[in-house]
């Protein structure tokens, strides 16, 4: 059965970081792109960024590029979105997501 596991959210200050983790299992891991998407209150799913399967291409929106990085590791089966310089804005509830399979989301917020 697939899975996507994350961890990593939480409550950050303005300015402040937070790293978020996907685990997977039960499909090919190291064969796929890995993408993060958020959802805030209200909103529609947008996309954040994306990394492909050896790390080749590597794209962000622009509301985070520049603050955010997407990394994965093939040996453990993870990827990871480290969260710099954070906004309000970015509160959301974040999502990785490879083919068709999606994570429960982990929420993330950013106040003071």
């Amino acid at each position: 059965q697939v899975h996507l596991v994350q961890t990593g959210g939480g409550l950050a200050q303005p300015g402040g970081s937070l790293t978020l983790s996907c685990a997977a299992s039960g499909f090919p891991f190291n064969l796929n792109t890995m993408y993060w998407y958020r959802q805030a209150p209200g909103k529609q799913r947008e996309f954040v960024a994306s990394i492909s399967s050896t790390s080749i291409l590597i794209n962000y929106d622009d509301s985070v590029k520049g603050r955010f990085t997407i990394s994965r590791d093939n040996g453990k089966k993870t990827a990871s979105l480290r969260m710099d310089s954070l906004r309000p804005e970015d509160t959301a509830t974040y999502y990785c997501q490879a083919t068709t399979f999606w994570s429960e989301g982990t929420e993330v917020t950013v106040s003071s």
